[in-house]
């Protein structure tokens, strides 16, 4: 599984395990009743139905892994049903806030010129913060005018990179990167490799790339609730608009089941009017 995903669930089972010390209960041999009581206090403590979804898939993950070195049984957790989620609309980036956030660095510095590839390349590729921050120089490819991704599941995509976002990397791979490698007075091998260079001369990790996103943002006036994730729905998004395929967005975004990418056609009716209207025999 991602580093994200190892993370997410050691935090789930660690709150898990307080829980459980706090209440008496065996981690280990809790019982369908102890198990209920536990999604009864997360309800109670108002947590989303999608994060208490989310604390359960760690349990059953842990459960299945117990049961199979012999430690437990998954029985209780397996009669857990899952909460309903809403199906909520993945927010996006309107034109003209892309206009105002992709003008947002300033570009007479190094950190700038990081910056505006770093926007270019997420609406480019609708790449995920994660799968940025593990980019190196030698991901790009100039001449192919690609980007090599690393998803989920260390699963490698290649997608194609438009003609403003290479711009934008050969100006900050020419003026801005050596001068923030220069910061550290010895560069580390991963840094040396990394494609975005931090002030202090280190790879960027996914949380430092949020925050240049979040702040670059708000200095384009762009609402609080368009995060890193709103570029990959809008690069998704404005594809379909434009007559991309589905099975296409799908690959593009690394996505294993095509379930996952249908999401997007609620945002384009008008496209799927237009599709049935020239496709159906009587359209």
């Amino acid at each position: 599984m991602s580093p994200e995903t190892v993370r997410a669930y050691r935090s789930h089972l660690e709150a898990y395990g307080r829980w459980a010390e706090r209440n008496g209960v065996d981690p280990v041999e809790a019982d369908i009743a102890a198990l209920r009581r536990y999604l009864a206090d997360m309800r109670r403590a108002r947590y989303a139905p999608r994060t208490i979804s989310a604390h359960l898939s760690a349990l059953r993950s842990f459960f299945r892994w117990a049961a199979l070195e012999g430690l437990a049984s998954e029985g209780a957790v397996s009669a857990l049903i899952t909460p309903k989620t809403p199906r909520t609309l993945p927010a996006t980036v309107g034109h003209e806030q892309m206009e105002r956030l992709l003008a947002a660095p300033d570009r007479t510095q190094p950190s700038g010129l990081r910056d505006a590839a770093q926007l270019e390349l997420m609406y480019a590729t609708g790449a995920r913060i994660s799968e940025l921050s593990r980019l190196n120089v030698s991901s790009i490819n100039m001449h192919e005018r690609t980007a090599t991704l690393f998803g989920k599941g260390s699963k490698e995509r290649i997608v194609p990179v438009y003609r403003r976002a290479l711009a934008a990397l050969e100006e900050y791979l020419a003026q801005g990167r050596g001068a923030l490698l220069a910061c550290s007075k010895a560069p580390s091998d991963d840094a040396n490799s990394a494609l975005f260079i931090s002030t202090r001369g280190n790879r960027m990790s996914a949380a430092a790339l949020r925050r240049r996103f979040e702040l670059l943002a708000c200095s384009a006036g762009i609402p609080r609730d368009v995060t890193p994730h709103a570029m990959r729905h809008t690069f998704a998004t404005d594809l379909l608009e434009g007559g991309a395929d589905l099975r296409s967005v799908q690959e593009l975004l690394g996505h294993a089941s095509l379930s996952t990418t249908q999401i997007y056609t609620h945002l384009t009716p008008e496209r799927l009017k237009a599709a049935v209207t020239q496709a159906h025999p009587r359209g």
